[in-house]
């Protein structure tokens, strides 16, 4: 785009929008740079307009908010203030001299390469869902809760007629919820954590009654769906031959162990299974931002270690999407203010910065309490795929450590080509960290997504150049 932008912000979700938006309405021009046919991210995802959906609202909750975002961004579309680049899936971003080229591919088949210049750039580019594998993952039917929820979002279609929902964290109670609503019907939820816990943290949660109060209301969905709910419990395997026909769930110990004789099987055709979320950190890495274990390190203002870069929501650490909201505002404020466009807003500033703070310990707790079961690396199977583009067993990866020597996760990566794939191990790497017993490393990826050969090898593009 041969304008340069004085704000790159990479990702409409709430961070995205809250950030563009904020920026924006302080004189900041902005280029919202998105995967999506239409803003809102994964969150406020809406069905096509070709599907003819009556009461879109009733798939989602904070519809007022998203009316406003909504209506925010398309006032400063209409003056100009801000461009929205819709259906472009950012492979790099490159920072040079005065400021950072986003590299981008344009369409459904990811060909056309796009590139934009900007002053600073905002990443907020959410994250994704942790899952670990069990025997029987692999079937048709099993999908991640995340899936099932963007199934019934985006396209109005259930994963199945008689559901499972599994795992641990806050996403599963409103996924069996929503698909009871829709009409499936919903066996049971089967939550690893065990509430109790929550015991440990009365202050903080006291703090919160909007979240206690949204808690209540999915609970008491629960009730009136006859969703019978299992804590303390997982999923040992799931049975079929061309499909999903049936789980096995189980009870488990205080050391997360399975207790014997627990065991009980329920038929269903789709199994809704989720263990938290992963934030995507691939550009935040490839320009080199720090990382704070698993998240983007950022500061007060939301800025990353790079000079010109911010990071807001997810990609920062998993906490919904009031919390990225919050983040998103402060990045906005900040970019207006170090671009010169306006003066600091103490005011406007502390408002979102005590909303996030609090967010943030209020989401370290659920964390700490919604963990995956201790012991989940002794139920997989020694067949059991761990890497299902690589079709690599999880024999192959107690293997690489045990009899081999691998001492890390990249070691057992070489070994066995264990995240090698298609996904570049976005879906297996957790699993194999875990298998291998080696805390989670960096990706070191250079791109964030498949590249075809032709935008690589073409001649880098002048200044000016349109795509």
């Amino acid at each position: 785009m041969a304008e340069r932008s004085r704000l790159a912000v990479i990702g409409a979700g709430p961070a995205g929008l809250a950030a563009a938006l904020t920026a924006a309405a302080r004189g900041v021009p902005v280029v919202l740079v998105d995967t999506a046919a239409e803003a809102g991210g994964q969150f406020y995802r809406q069905p096509a307009a070709a599907l003819g959906a009556r009461r879109p609202r009733a798939l989602h909750h904070q519809w007022r908010t998203w009316q406003r975002l909504r209506d925010g961004l398309a006032a400063h579309l209409a003056t100009g203030r801000v461009r929205h680049l819709t259906d472009h899936h950012v492979w790099c971003v490159e920072g040079e001299s005065g400021g950072f080229t986003v590299h981008a591919l344009l369409g459904p088949d990811q060909e056309e390469p796009v590139e934009v210049r900007a002053d600073a750039v905002l990443l907020a580019t959410g994250g994704y869902e942790k899952v670990l594998p069990f025997p029987g993952w692999t079937l048709p039917g099993v999908v991640t809760a995340g899936g099932a929820q963007a199934m019934l979002k985006s396209g109005l279609v259930l994963p199945g007629r008689t559901a499972v929902v599994a795992g641990t964290g806050p996403l599963l109670m409103p996924v069996a919820v929503g698909l009871a609503a829709a009409g499936a019907k919903v066996a049971a939820l089967v939550e690893a954590a065990d509430p109790g816990d929550f015991r440990r943290h009365v202050r903080i949660l006291a703090a919160h009654p909007g979240k206690l109060a949204e808690g209540a209301r999915y609970a008491a969905g629960l009730a009136r769906y006859r969703i019978g709910v299992h804590v303390r419990h997982t999923v040992v395997e799931a049975h079929g031959g061309e499909r999903l026909e049936a789980v096995t769930v189980a009870a488990l110990d205080s050391d997360g162990r399975v207790r014997n004789g627990s065991e009980r099987r329920i038929s269903c055709d789709s199994l809704a299974v989720g263990h938290g979320m992963l934030p995507h950190t691939d550009l935040a890495e490839t320009l080199g931002c720090r990382l704070d274990g698993v998240n983007v390190a950022v500061d007060d203002e939301q800025r990353t270690g790079v000079p010109g870069v911010w990071a807001a929501g997810e990609t920062t650490g998993i906490g919904g999407a009031a919390l990225s909201l919050a983040e998103g505002r402060i990045a906005g404020l900040s970019v207006a203010v170090r671009l010169g466009s306006r003066a600091p807003e103490p005011r406007s500033h502390a408002r979102a910065a005590k909303a996030r703070d609090g967010l943030r310990e209020f989401f370290a707790a659920v964390d700490a309490v919604c963990a995956p079961p201790a012991r989940w690396a002794e139920r997989v199977g020694e067949d059991t795929p761990v890497c299902r583009c690589e079709e690599v067993p999880a024999s192959a990866i107690r293997e690489a450590v045990d009899e081999l020597g691998a001492g890390d996760v990249r070691t057992v990566k070489l070994l066995t080509r264990a995240g090698m794939g298609w996904c570049q191990g976005r879906m297996c790497g957790p699993a194999v960290a875990g298998l291998a017993g080696c805390p989670p490393a960096p990706s070191r990826r250079p791109f964030a997504r498949p590249v075809p050969l032709g935008v690589l090898a073409r001649e880098p593009a002048g200044p000016d150049a349109s795509p």
